[in-house]
């Protein structure tokens, strides 16, 4: 065997080699070290979070409700869109399936492509997805056999009825808190407390020896039972929206009914109004204000574009009742008369003299009977809303009494309601309330005032003196509607006596039946009530804000209402008592036999009052004769027959005393071949005559037993209109002579 020795040379390579091979393996042993040993504690930190799944679950919202337990405010399930885009970078063309889920879900087939490109574990691609929409993005998923989409089920905020009381309940945003009304104040309350999900369960499928999953409930939120009335609150929105159509309103309208006993609001509505489900959409109202919003909206994107909507959809939002301020006009003449009451300033033989006009330092204000009224006692001024003999009394009150009255009747503060943004109105300060200031309070001008400020004091006078604060949340409930917490109603001080309670409500009862509120009358109920009309800033403008306050029933009241009318169209009419006061007259009418108020009509009601048709089919000619006669009905028989085979109007229908009754008998029936004649502004007599002589019966509603000269300004069925010999035409009359 030979020996093989190593030159010199080779030596040096080996040892080169060796070298090498060493180095290489202290640094790979440094690097080691590095990532185990100083990165080690990071590395598997990072790892453990890239492995865990923290989920927030968002709790059920707390339900709102009427008084009733009506649901206005519920939840209804959604789902939440999100991607995992290392995965979603694997489909093949990933432009077609952006473009296919951007069809579904109306969004930019760009931005879903960018979102599936990024470097991100996770991306949100839409929120508060209906399940009818997620379910076209399952479809089409697994149709095209898409990777990496993900559903997680969710809750959005529905309200059934949309638009109504939506400016009293508010609505939430996209994570679902309340950004207005009720939803924002108790926000708290019935947003409840979000859960979580956090597990730990490996990659790839691969289970981990220390895999977990930790699970903390959400707690739902407790629900909130309003003092609102649906009903009541359906009534006001019908009322008030017509009015505010048929007025032409330029700055909408408000309406507010509390119950006087406890000060709870049973109605609260602004109009126009919004869609609670879309809070942010365009509407008729928004276009109406205006006109260029349209065009203006298709040259703006992205912020800017939001930034219009949320503008032009403002003033949908503002609750007028509780947030705008108005002069009251003459509805403030109900406190100017119970301070001089209470303060025994007027007497029952004091005359007050007007003569058209009433000069006060260096300035003649004039009446709205620019003519004067003459000589009246204290209730006739009142009804006749005569601004020189406030003035005088006014005076009679002095500026420190005013004052102090003005205080205790809540005008110089808020309410405290659970509503955001409410006012407190304007007055003039202790140091600068003149004689010339006083004069024009006297009468309802130079001043501000909040439309639940105004509520709050008639409230108040009428309930015996007691004023209540008002109040929106009724109860705060759990899921099983198991009481948490009772608000009670609250006392907040003695205003008036009784005494001078009982007064206010007999007077103001006198404006309604023989004075400037007879728009409001109702028969069978004793309404209390007082017109107003104001001037807006800068006088002269001829923009005016109509309104009239009513109380029912005056001898035991149990509600008030009053209807703020904004802005009629310059040239519409504009006086309270000519436009507002029917308006309250017909939600008190819906409202008072919702409540279960009996009418009481007088001797002179109970003349004009309807009459029930008898049913008298399948009777004889002289059977029916004598059942309608004795019902105070007139009968026309037509055919030959034995036995009575139809009648108009129908059996059980409400029609006027001596009104015409067609029978038919054998085989002749009515048809309709009598044409609607037109009687509007006319008066009673002679619409009925019209009617009548066209073979029609009528219906009348709004005039007083009092008398005076009222037209016919609506009817129903419409002129022109078919109908049936003997079928009922409504009318409804206003005293068009009234002033405030």
């Amino acid at each position: 065997m030979r020996n093989f020795k190593c030159s010199t040379a080779q030596k040096k390579r080996i040892l080169t080699l060796l070298c090498i091979v060493l180095l290489c393996f202290f640094a790979l042993f440094i690097r080691l070290f590095y990532w185990q040993v100083i990165r080690g504690e990071d590395l598997s930190l990072a790892a453990h979070e890239q492995q865990t799944t923290d989920s927030v679950i968002t709790p059920d919202r707390g339900l709102i409700y009427d008084r009733n337990y009506t649901v206005l405010a519920n939840n209804m399930t959604v789902e939440t869109i999100s991607i995992t885009p290392s995965i979603t970078r694997d489909n093949e063309d990933m432009y077609y399936v952006a473009k296919g889920i951007a069809d579904i879900l109306e969004l930019e087939a760009e931005d879903i492509l960018a979102k599936m490109e990024r470097e991100s574990y996770f991306e949100y691609i839409k929120k508060k997805v209906p399940k009818d929409k997620a379910d076209e993005v399952r479809n089409f998923i697994a149709k095209n056999k898409v990777k990496g989409f993900n559903f997680t089920e969710d809750t959005k905020r529905y309200y059934p009825y949309g638009a109504f009381a939506s400016q009293v309940i508010g609505f939430t945003g996209g994570d679902n808190q309340g950004l207005e009304g009720i939803e924002m104040v108790y926000n708290d309350v019935l947003s409840g407390t979000s859960g979580r999900l956090v597990s730990n369960g490996g990659v790839m499928g691969l289970e981990l020896p220390d895999s977990y999953e930790n699970y903390v409930a959400p707690e739902e939120g407790r629900s909130i039972v309003l003092t609102i009335d649906e009903t009541i609150q359906h009534y006001v929105e019908k009322h008030l929206e017509n009015a505010r159509i048929e007025n032409e309103l330029e700055e909408g309208a408000a309406c507010i009914v509390m119950d006087i006993k406890t000060g709870e609001i049973l109605a609260m509505a602004t109009a126009p109004d919004y869609d609670l489900n879309q809070p942010f959409a365009i509407n008729q109202a928004v276009i109406d204000k205006y006109p260029e919003i349209e065009e203006e909206l298709e040259d703006l994107e992205g912020d800017e574009y939001n930034a219009k909507i949320t503008q032009a959809t403002q003033f949908l939002k503002r609750n007028k009742a509780v947030v705008d301020s108005y002069e009251p006009g003459s509805t403030f003449k109900v406190a100017v008369a119970s301070m001089a009451l209470e303060e025994n300033l007027v007497d029952k033989g004091e005359s007050y003299y007007c003569g058209g006009s009433i000069k006060v330092a260096d300035r003649s204000i004039r009446c709205a009977n620019t003519k004067g009224h003459g000589s009246q006692t204290f209730s006739q001024a009142v009804q006749n809303s005569c601004n020189p003999a406030f003035i005088t009394i006014g005076q009679k009150i002095g500026t420190t009494k005013f004052l102090k009255y003005l205080k205790g009747f809540g005008f110089l503060a808020p309410t405290g309601i659970e509503l955001p943004g409410e006012t407190s109105g304007i007055f003039h300060s202790a140091d600068n309330f003149k004689e010339i200031d006083l004069a024009t309070s006297s009468f309802g001008q130079s001043f501000n005032v909040t439309p639940l400020q105004m509520v709050q004091m008639a409230a108040g006078i009428a309930n015996g003196g007691r004023m209540m604060k008002p109040h929106l949340v009724k109860q705060v409930v759990d899921k099983d509607l198991n009481v948490i917490q009772d608000i009670e109603p609250t006392f907040v001080r003695q205003i008036v006596s009784k005494e001078t309670s009982e007064k206010m409500m007999t007077t103001l009862e006198s404006v309604v039946s023989v004075g400037g509120g007879k728009n409001a009358y109702l028969a069978g109920y004793r309404i209390a009530g007082k017109t107003g009309t104001s001037e807006k800033q800068p006088r002269g403008n001829g923009h005016y804000v109509a309104s009239f306050l009513g109380i029912a029933p005056a001898d035991e009241p149990r509600v008030v209402c009053l209807v703020i009318l904004d802005q009629p169209k310059v040239g519409n009419t504009y006086y309270g008592g000519l436009i507002a006061a029917p308006v309250v007259k017909n939600i008190m009418d819906e409202t008072l036999q919702y409540l279960g108020v009996e009418p009481k009509y007088t001797q002179e009601e109970m003349a004009m009052i309807d009459i029930t048709v008898p049913n008298v089919m399948g009777k004889t000619p002289e059977e029916a004769k004598k059942a309608l006669v004795t019902a105070g009905l007139t009968i026309k028989t037509v055919g030959n027959g034995e036995k009575i085979t139809d009648q108009m109007p129908k059996a059980y229908s409400k029609v006027a005393k001596n009104s015409v009754i067609y029978t038919y008998t054998g085989e002749s029936k009515a048809e309709q071949s009598v044409t609607v004649p037109n009687v509007l502004n006319m008066t009673a007599s002679q619409a009925n005559k019209a009617l009548t002589d066209a073979g029609l019966n009528v219906k009348i509603r709004g005039l007083s037993t009092s008398g005076g000269i009222a037209i016919c300004t609506g009817m129903s069925p419409k002129e022109g209109t078919a109908l049936e010999p003997g079928s009922i035409v409504t009318l409804d009359f206003s005293y068009a002579e009234l002033r405030d």
